[in-house]
């Protein structure tokens, strides 16, 4: 299924936990979100690439709700959003890695993790303990449960910034270019870790470079350009096609290639 900004929002699907309509967002002349519209179902795994620059974490921030729209409208869960604070759409169930991990580096891991379960969840005592553990032991990290969070490999950060973000008990789990960075092994324990995330139900929209750990996971691929979207739908069809190959990796596909490619 294939929606861009043109496409009634009364079509996009009733089961979806996310829904974004003709979302912008513009900076003067820099057009960070272009009339965005498109959903995620429940369950799903949506996987976004494009061009640095192309307005892809800015979604990230207006779905969140560190950015502000201009115009359009934001869904969670049937529920109209857009106005509602970053803190008000954590408790509901919407929580985000970020790009460059940022722990607080003079506390332990497991400490990490109680901040999100008990600011983002909204548990405490024993719950939120029982739950860092629980999700520490997901994510390949208790074993350094009390090790300072600053003393990590990047590998080992990019886990911590995935156990934050599943401290939050997302509904909604949003990953920005969290295997950037990683050596190939790194990559593939990574793409495991969220593998299993996605077979537990949760909804999840990744936005990578590194296309094959995408398409190790993802369910859709979307591509967008400065801030418009400009293709989604099954993976490797996005990926074969002469317009995203033009755009995103910057090749000229003609005809000829196209046709035997």
């Amino acid at each position: 299924m294939i929606f861009d900004a043109t496409d009634d929002p009364d079509t996009l699907p009733m089961s979806a936990i996310l829904k974004l309509d003709k979302l912008s967002k513009s900076f003067g002349a820099v057009v960070v979100a272009d009339e965005t519209t498109f959903a995620i179902e429940q369950g799903e795994a949506l996987g976004i690439i494009g061009p640095n620059g192309a307005g892809k974490t800015s979604l990230f921030n207006l779905v969140t709700g560190t950015l502000s729209p201009d115009s359009g409208k934001i869904e969670f869960l049937g529920e109209d959003i857009t106005k509602n604070s970053a803190a008000w759409r954590c408790r509901a169930g919407m929580a985000r890695s970020f790009q460059v991990p940022q722990p607080f580096g003079g506390l332990s891991v497991f400490e990490n993790a109680l901040v999100a379960a008990t600011q983002g969840a909204g548990l405490s005592g024993h719950a939120a303990e029982n739950l860092c553990l629980e999700v520490l032991d997901d994510t390949g990290l208790l074993s350094k449960a009390n090790k300072l969070a600053g003393s990590l490999t990047l590998l080992d950060r990019k886990r911590l910034e995935l156990t934050r973000a599943l401290c939050a008990q997302p509904k909604l789990l949003l990953l920005d270019e969290i295997a950037g960075g990683l050596t190939e092994a790194e990559c593939v324990s990574l793409v495991d870790t969220i593998k299993k995330i996605h077979a537990r139900g949760i909804s999840i929209v990744w936005i990578e470079h590194v296309v094959h750990a995408l398409l190790a996971v993802v369910d859709r691929l979307a591509v967008i350009d400065f801030g418009r979207l400009i293709a989604e739908g099954e993976p490797k069809a996005i990926m074969a096609s002469k317009q995203v190959q033009e755009i995103y990796l910057g090749i000229e596909v003609d005809g000829e290639m196209e046709a035997h490619g």
